[in-house]
């Protein structure tokens, strides 16, 4: 991570869990805000298709191009890839495809997690 001084300045990974909260003023004829299914589809494919097993970086990351050269696979993001940056991510793609979030909470550790709303 740039211009940060803690552990997580070297290139590492994280496994994390993403929790999406979706919310209506009613609910459909089946009773549900929405199916899991449904919000699996979107959200869940998206993440595993452009997020999962890639490198997350900034693009002012200097690690970037010799990745790219090495055809590593990345997901460049404008700013640092932390867990609030990346729950504002996915918040944003969720919204963009008309899902009506009302917050993701991206868990990084069992103990650790950001929210954005």
């Amino acid at each position: 991570m740039l211009n940060y001084d803690g552990k997580c300045r070297h290139l590492h990974g994280h496994n994390a869990k993403a929790e999406i909260e979706i919310e209506a003023a009613s609910l459909d004829h089946r009773g549900m805000v929405m199916d899991f299914g449904d919000i699996n589809a979107v959200v869940k494919s998206w993440i595993d298709r452009e997020l999962d097993h890639k490198m997350l970086l900034c693009k002012d990351d200097p690690m970037l191009k010799t990745l790219q050269v090495l055809n590593e696979p990345c997901f460049v993001l404008d700013q640092n890839p932390t867990a609030e940056n990346i729950a504002k991510l996915i918040y944003d793609y969720a919204v963009s495809q008309g899902l009506q979030v009302s917050e993701v909470r991206l868990w990084e550790t069992p103990t650790s997690f950001a929210v954005y709303r």
